[in-house]
């Protein structure tokens, strides 16, 4: 029974909003007739209807955060025994956002249709992507479909943990960076013409240093304009170019072999797919399949096609330990664990292990770099700022040497 969003009037004259569920449109307004509302408009809700409204700058119903405390919220109902139908009704209603609560509405409208719980998610792919679809379908399958949930839950918690580190690691440094920036701008651009304005009209020569920082400053001041807009089309120019897969390929290798920031995005990179990985195993999702999924939220994209080459192997009979063994982007760590796995019969297991080991290494190296990183940026900000305080002030002590 499909579900409809309805704006009626009710016997004071009020507006008022909602859901219900009738066969039709004519049915939801005889609903309302029912209810003594007056029905000003009725309209379905469905996923096209929803796609069709959405855009890539529209924001998403369910945040990360959201997408977690509901599938969480899910598993406990469903694990307690209630059926599917009431745990959706029952969120649905308990929902403080309206588009929350119509997605819900669809999602139950499907299941109360007939269909199962991972194709009425299908509906709405921007919300619920591949590898949450087919780990609700293989807790579907296994009759397990609470414990798969609430192994969904935990996985995006640990997802979005690692990913709140890594972003804290780096706020700072960057924030820093930025105001450093700022401030040197501020200080070359007009703090240093203005100071030495006093001693440009002596016939004297400057010193070296405010001679240079006088030349940068009429620089910047004549031409900051175009290496602004050079930078802008610098970056406009890379985001374009980053569509084309065999550049982005080219690219995404070459920031791996970054001394810091690539380490920390290939640790980062294997422990996504090592978790998704062993939660697709472990939810009963054919290694091949589960593989494909992995692979496909690999965001750099020489690991993906490594990762990719290695399903083509293990398709053709190789071990899975042996074909990521090959792929040197993969940390050793997770071919050993993998040969273990498959060694014991306890794959998913183990490469869960490997997917929490090579978490806590990004984390641990994150925030190394965070602590070296930080005096470093400090010193080097105090260095730039000592520059242009010589150059401001060796013509003055200059000037003190000429008067005695």
């Amino acid at each position: 029974m499909p579900a409809y969003k309805f704006e009626a009037l009710d016997a004071a004259g009020k507006a008022t909003t909602g859901l219900l569920e009738a066969d039709n449109a004519r049915a939801a307004r005889a609903q309302l007739r029912a209810q003594s509302l007056v029905p000003l408009d009725v309209t379905q809700v469905s996923a096209a209807n929803r796609e069709g409204k959405s855009s890539r700058f529209q924001r998403r119903v369910f945040s990360q955060t959201g997408l977690a405390v509901w599938t969480r919220q899910m598993a406990g109902l469903v694990g307690s025994g209630l059926p599917l139908e009431r745990a959706l009704t029952a969120l649905a209603d308990e929902s403080e956002d309206p588009k929350q609560r119509e997605l819900i509405a669809h999602l139950r409208s499907e299941v109360n249709a007939g269909s199962p719980f991972a194709r009425a998610l299908a509906g709405s792919p921007r919300e619920f992507d591949d590898v949450y679809r087919g780990v609700v379908a293989a807790g579907e399958a296994s009759g397990a479909l609470g414990q798969v949930l609430e192994r969904l839950a935990d996985d995006l918690e640990e997802r979005q943990a690692l990913r709140n580190k890594l972003i804290g690691a780096t706020l700072y440094p960057a924030i820093v960076s930025m105001i450093a920036v700022v401030i040197v701008i501020f200080l070359v651009t007009y703090v240093v013409p203005q100071v030495a304005s006093v001693f440009t009209s002596s016939k004297r020569a400057l010193p070296f240093l405010t001679v240079l920082m006088l030349s940068i400053s009429s620089f910047l001041r004549s031409y900051g304009w175009l290496l602004l807009l050079a930078l802008i089309a610098g970056v406009a120019g890379l985001m374009t170019a980053l569509r084309n897969e065999a550049f982005r390929e080219r690219f995404d290798a070459g920031w791996l072999g970054l001394p810091l920031i690539g380490r920390l995005s290939r640790g980062y990179n294997a422990a996504r797919f090592s978790g998704t990985l062993a939660m697709l195993a472990g939810a009963g999702v054919p290694i091949l399949k589960a593989l494909q999924a992995a692979a496909e939220t690999l965001s750099n994209r020489a690991m993906r096609a490594d990762a990719l080459e290695a399903l083509v192997q293990v398709r053709e009979g190789a071990p899975l330990a042996s074909a990521l063994a090959g792929k040197k982007r993969f940390p050793g760590l997770l071919a050993m664990f993998c040969r273990l796995g498959e060694q014991t019969g306890q794959l998913p297991k183990m490469l869960d292990r490997a997917a929490k080991q090579l978490s806590a290494e990004v984390q641990r190296r994150a925030m190394a770099m965070a602590t070296i990183l930080e005096p470093l940026l400090i010193v080097a900000m105090g260095g730039v700022v000592m520059l242009i305080v010589l150059a401001v002030l060796l013509p003055i002590i200059q000037l003190n040497t000429w008067v005695k």
